[in-house]
């Protein structure tokens, strides 16, 4: 267990994607990811500070294999800002699937960060578009507001929370990702890959808080 971590106002959770059509019985389940909610619940008392990203795609969005007939969910295909794994239809703007699970109870959350609501490029990262450039002014708004630490949970571990907290990291922020809060997809070892690019970026990757 790690040795628990003093929380400051220079702090701020992060939580990622927890929405229902990554929970079981939704279009992209990750495995046992209604298992974060009450962890996330719980830690989040901790923090003054809380934000919230939500997959947001429209319809037909360029990452899902609907959008390209004879491909499968999960195969890869070479967009024209890089590899993309397509995905089954999920999170539709305003559709059951793109809420939030409805026990996640975070009222002092001061903002949600829409992402992949862009037809033809997705979004993994709360920070950057898929082509690492495009931003989602989350970063501006978090040094105006003198965070120096940021605390990642959600899902997936391996998906769109490794690409915030790479991102938050090359951006010079602190990095922490509560294990605990998380749960993976592993697609092609990818929580493996996950963890390996943790060390070397130095984002601290710990099972608790």
């Amino acid at each position: 267990m790690s040795k628990p971590i003093s929380i400051t106002g220079r702090d701020i959770l992060i939580v990622i994607d927890v929405q229902n059509d990554f929970c079981p019985g939704g279009a992209l389940p990750v495995a046992h990811g209604q298992e974060v909610v009450p962890v996330i619940n719980r830690y989040a008392s901790r923090f003054r500070d809380v934000i919230l990203t939500q997959d947001w795609h429209p319809p037909g969005h360029e990452s899902f294999a609907s959008a390209h007939p004879g491909c499968e969910p999960f195969q890869e295909i070479d967009a024209p800002y890089g590899p993309q794994i397509l995905w089954p239809d999920h999170c539709v703007q305003a559709t059951p699937g793109a809420a939030f699970h409805p026990d996640l109870a975070l009222p002092h959350a001061e903002l949600i960060v829409r992402k992949g609501f862009r037809r033809n490029i997705d979004s993994y990262s709360a920070f950057f578009e898929n082509d690492h450039t495009t931003p989602t002014g989350l970063g501006g708004y978090l040094r105006e507001r003198g965070f120096a630490r940021i605390f990642f949970a959600g899902l997936a571990f391996d998906f769109c929370v490794r690409f915030s907290a790479e991102d938050a990291r090359r951006l010079g922020f602190d990095v922490v990702v509560i294990e605990e809060g998380c749960r993976g997809i592993d697609i092609n070892d990818s929580v493996a890959d996950t963890r390996d690019e943790f060390k070397k970026l130095d984002v601290l990757l710990v099972d608790a808080v």
